[in-house]
């Protein structure tokens, strides 16, 4: 077995979406405290419908899917604080995590405009801050836009992360699958503004999509990092531009091998062994732990156990993480050299 980064370590998850970060437990009560009528009325069978399962399996669209309960028990300013403040809590208590960035549309948190969106996105910040005044934390929010949405809709989230960002969302992103009417080149004004306002830019691409997207993106767009980027592995003029450009990418194993992006560990192993020739930074994330079942020092551990990352890599991986963070940031080999462990986290590894 691979040695494994100690839990006194902090580490970043930069891709992690809110409506798969929430435990099934705390998803059933926001439900039933909102009145939504479910599918079901046994929780275990609620459990198995917004999470996925290896065992059950799933298509990328398939994976897409779980998110229609969980965005939709979400559609509150009530529902959206309660969940950002347990995902961003969570993350710190479960695994250390310090800088949690946690992405979602509002947009499709608000009905469909039944609610206002100015007051979805004061409650995503006010369950931020009361995750803050509780831990030693530095988390922040990125908009996600969506290439199902026309040019309209995505701009005007675009500036709400304007209008919102000194209060902490540090960022915007593209997600959703490829869509025939989508187009990055007519972003590239739009991005540019949010740039200029001092927000970060991330964006969905080469995981379900072709290797030829990453390019254009990076060319139209130019983000400061990608989401998954998984299929870069495959084409050395993309890897050259990521390195040139210092682009990292936002790696999320298991959610790849669960949609069959990544056909399983050996082609992961090649992956990264593609990346560490060619001088590819990367990032390691969940996408979503609780609808996946993973969390950050689990998707390490994993990569340690079977050989595919060193113990330094995995280091590396982490101080990659909060470097390329949008949020001001700890630095993880700081912590590893130089400071001791809490007393807390001794007893609990020493028990």
């Amino acid at each position: 077995m691979g040695r494994q980064l100690p839990r006194r370590i902090p580490l970043a998850d930069l891709h992690c979406h809110l409506g798969g970060a929430v435990t099934p437990a705390v998803m059933w009560g926001i439900a039933h405290s909102q009145g939504i009528r479910l599918p079901t009325k046994d929780y275990w069978e609620f459990r198995d419908i917004i999470t996925a399962s290896p065992r059950r399996g799933h298509s990328f669209d398939g994976y897409l899917q779980l998110f229609h309960w969980t965005e939709l028990i979400q559609s509150s300013p009530l529902a959206v604080e309660r969940s950002v403040y347990e995902v961003v809590g969570g993350a710190y208590r479960k695994n250390n995590v310090t800088t949690t960035e946690l992405r979602f549309n509002p947009m499709k948190r608000n009905r469909g405009g039944e609610q206002d969106l100015d007051h979805i996105i004061a409650a995503a910040l006010r369950g931020m801050d009361r995750a803050m005044l509780e831990y030693p934390i530095k988390p922040g929010l990125i908009f996600c836009l969506d290439r199902d949405f026309p040019f309209g809709l995505n701009e005007i989230i675009a500036e709400k992360a304007i209008a919102w960002r000194d209060r902490g969302i540090v960022g915007i992103d593209i997600a959703g699958p490829e869509s025939a009417s989508f187009k990055a080149s007519d972003y590239r004004n739009l991005f540019q503004r949010t740039r200029g306002f001092g927000l970060g830019v991330t964006v969905h691409a080469g995981e379900a999509g072709p290797v030829e997207e990453i390019a254009v993106v990076l060319e139209e767009l130019e983000p400061d990092r990608i989401g998954h980027g998984v299929k870069a592995a495959y084409d050395q003029r993309t890897m050259a531009m990521l390195r040139e450009r210092g682009v990292v990418l936002e790696i999320c194993p298991t959610s790849n091998l669960q949609t069959e992006v990544v056909s399983g560990w050996e082609e992961f192993r090649w992956i990264f062994d593609q990346f560490r020739r060619n001088g590819v930074r990367y990032a390691i994330c969940t996408d979503g732990p609780e609808m996946l079942r993973t969390y950050v020092r689990d998707e390490l551990a994993t990569l340690g156990r079977l050989g595919i990352l060193s113990y330094e890599e995995q280091l590396q991986a982490a101080e990659t993480s909060l470097a390329a963070s949008f949020v001001p940031h700890v630095s993880a080999t700081a912590v590893a050299t130089n400071e001791p462990a809490p007393r807390h986290e001794v007893e609990r590894e020493e028990a």
